[in-house]
C-alpha cells in the first residue's frame, strides 16, 4: 500500500466518522451503533496513521517504505502517549 492509498483510506474513514455523527444527530442510528463503529474507525485510523508515519520515516532514512506494513491494532492502541 503506497502513501497515496493510505491517505485516500484515511480520508474515507474521516468522512465516514463525519457521516456517522450526522446520522446520530439526525436520529438515523442509535448511540450504541455510532459508538461501536466510531471505536472501530478510531482504531483503524490509528493503525493507518502509524503506518504512514513509519513509511515516511523509512523514506527519510533511505529505507524502502514498502518494507513497512500495518501493525496490529492491538499493538498500535497500546502505545504510550
Amino acid at each position: 500500500m503506497d502513501e497515496d492509498q493510505i491517505l485516500t483510506d484515511i480520508s474515507a474513514m474521516v468522512e465516514e466518522e463525519r457521516e456517522l455523527r450526522e446520522a446520530r444527530a439526525a436520529g438515523k442510528i442509535d448511540g450504541t451503533t455510532e459508538h461501536e463503529r466510531l471505536t472501530e474507525l478510531e482504531r483503524r485510523l490509528d493503525q493507518f496513521w502509524d503506518l504512514l508515519r513509519r513509511r515516511r520515516a523509512a523514506s527519510e532514512f533511505g529505507v524502502d517504505p514498502d518494507t513497512e506494513s500495518a501493525r496490529p491494532v492491538s499493538q498500535v492502541e497500546n502505545y504510550k502517549q
